[in-house]
């Protein structure tokens, strides 16, 4: 199978090198070849053969293709592919889903998140968005015919390329698509299921991340492990109210990209979301925070999106306001706690 991944991050990389290792005599798995629009990066890698930036530690199989520059380089990139991969921020998947729209194979996207609202609707020049979009409904705004999905789920791109056991799901309404994800990417040490909840798998990939600064806020001020269990609990609850809202199943909340992805982010030492909440506790500022961090923690830009989403649905989320506050600097990490534990007692399954 050929497989192009868009984007040489951390993740995405993980992704390229799991796919291109050898199996045994057989060869390769996949042709896979890794793209960047970042040439240095790309020329950095060819040389080095480890991505030293977003990756280090871990050598690129020799069979990796290494491809990168702008539009001209990457309309060759794409070009014979099986299946395209996008590994860029969700910031960068409207511009590449324009790009990729006419496309006849595959595509599906490992961001989790929501864009920052635009400024106004696709198309008009004077209704404001009071939100922004999930990748889903981005692709049915700029690449309507083209088939696509997600790939998602609990996973540090580190032991993905390591070959460490991990759990994955696809998530499309097109079964083609997910067909594929599972030929490309299923293995011995990564198990792909497959879902055709797209909605639910993309709300549970956002707002995992913003309930993981929480925890991580939490575990900095060591309230403790009550604290942490209840936060969790009370978090995957504001996460599945959300998903039902915008049409999800429940019960995906309970799977790999719900209650697994949010376990995995909210206590695992190497998420970044989390690492945001134990420095925002040790009284560094955001920007600080953020500048320490070295990559992109999705759950900063996509936490105000994620509650003026559900404020549009009428759905409660006071553990994701309470982030938001925090990171707006309207309440100090101490107070956090404060707000959420003065609210009046309420249905536990309400």
């Amino acid at each position: 199978m050929k497989i192009v991944v868009l984007g040489a991050g951390a993740w995405g990389t993980a992704l390229a090198v799991n796919a291109s290792r050898t199996v045994g005599r057989a060869g390769p798995r996949h042709q896979v070849t890794l793209w960047a629009r970042d040439a240095v990066l790309i020329n950095a890698l060819q040389t080095e053969r480890v991505n030293t930036r977003y990756l280090p530690g871990i050598s690129l199989p020799d069979s990796l293709l290494l491809q990168g520059g702008g539009e001209a380089s990457l309309l060759q990139a794409i070009g014979g592919q099986d299946l395209i991969i996008l590994a860029t921020p969700v910031s960068a998947a409207r511009s590449l889903l324009q790009t990729l729209q006419y496309v006849s194979v595959p595509v599906a996207w490992l961001s989790k998140g929501l864009e920052a609202p635009l400024a106004t609707a696709p198309g008009s020049i004077s209704i404001p968005l009071p939100f922004g979009l999930m990748v889903h409904e981005v692709r049915s705004q700029v690449a309507i015919n083209l088939r696509a999905g997600v790939l998602s789920g609990p996973s540090f791109a580190l032991e993905v390329a390591r070959g460490q056991p991990t759990a994955l799901v696809a998530a499309s309404e097109h079964a083609e698509v997910r067909e594929a994800l599972v030929e490309a990417f299923h293995s011995a040490a990564l198990r792909v299921y497959v879902n055709d909840d797209i909605i639910g798998v993309e709300v549970g990939g956002a707002v995992k991340n913003v309930l993981a600064i929480a925890t991580g806020l939490c575990d900095g001020l060591q309230l403790g492990l009550n604290a942490r269990a209840a936060l969790i609990t009370r978090g995957l609850a504001e996460m599945t109210r959300l998903g039902v809202a915008l049409g999800a199943r429940p019960e995906t909340f309970t799977g790999l990209s719900g209650l697994g992805d949010l376990v995995l982010t909210a206590t695992g030492d190497l998420s970044r979301n989390r690492k945001v909440g134990l420095l925002l506790a040790q009284g560094l500022s955001l920007p600080e925070a953020i500048k320490s961090l070295g990559h992109v923690a999705e759950g900063v830009y996509c936490a105000r999106t994620v509650v003026q989403r559900a404020a549009s649905l009428g759905v409660d989320m006071p553990i994701a306001q309470c982030v938001v506050a925090l990171l707006d600097g309207q309440i100090l990490p101490g107070q956090a706690l404060a707000l959420l534990m003065d609210r009046d007692p309420t249905d536990e399954l309400n």
